[in-house]
């Protein structure tokens, strides 16, 4: 087994590409490894820092006028993108998607979708098997049960996939907070999907911006 290790081995914007994989109704209504509203959030929160960072994503749904469409949360982060429709559940072998993310010329494949044991893990491990660099952002997808997410996870590592957060994913694409063009807006999007973090942020801004009063002096 070859071990992902060293700087080169750290995910790049200018070298990612990002498919989204059936963020829909149906799924999410059988979701119970995470709490349903965490995947919403933590989705959501990927789709915009792969925006801001300009990161190609690709939207992509299985049998949409049955499971039901990608969540707005998703979509409205890319107003008027084409969503890739499947009848295939495994999305790699479907040409459509492949054709687009081989498009962008761009190596790191970067993946997350409901749910991680059918619809993640088996173009991961596909795609993994064609030399792709394959990252799976473990918190932005979910499973039917906590075993099946587990297992999904360990099947795909020994595949040679690799795990991230969505969180250590935006802060990986950020690399050094002097990149000033990007670190604003991605503060936003913590403050948004980032929870406590985010609250943290805005808590730190107003201490700042604070005059002490008379009794602290």
């Amino acid at each position: 087994m070859t071990f992902r290790n060293g700087l080169d081995s750290l995910l790049r914007p200018e070298d990612s590409v990002l498919v989204l994989i059936d963020h829909q109704p149906y799924q999410l209504a059988n979701l119970n490894s995470h709490d349903p509203h965490m995947v919403v959030n933590n989705s959501t929160g990927l789709a915009k820092a792969a925006k801001v960072f300009g990161v190609p994503t690709i939207l992509t749904s299985v049998v949409a006028d049955r499971g039901g469409r990608i969540f707005p949360q998703i979509t409205d982060v890319f107003p008027g993108q084409e969503v890739i429709d499947r009848t295939f559940i495994n999305t790699w072998e479907d040409p459509k998607v492949v054709d687009v993310v081989k498009a962008t010329g761009r190596k790191q494949l970067i993946m997350a979708g409901l749910w991680t044991e059918v619809c993640v893990a088996m173009p991961a491990i596909q795609a993994a098997g064609e030399g792709w660099d394959v990252t799976v952002v473990t918190d932005a997808s979910g499973a039917v049960s906590v075993e099946a997410h587990e297992i999904a996870i360990q099947r795909m590592i020994a595949a040679g996939v690799n795990m991230i957060t969505w969180m250590a994913l935006a802060a990986e694409w950020q690399r050094d907070w002097a990149r000033a063009n990007t670190a604003l807006a991605l503060n936003d999007v913590v403050i948004q999907h980032a929870a406590g973090s985010g609250i943290a942020f805005l808590w730190e801004q107003q201490l700042l911006n604070t005059p002490l009063s008379r009794a602290a002096e």
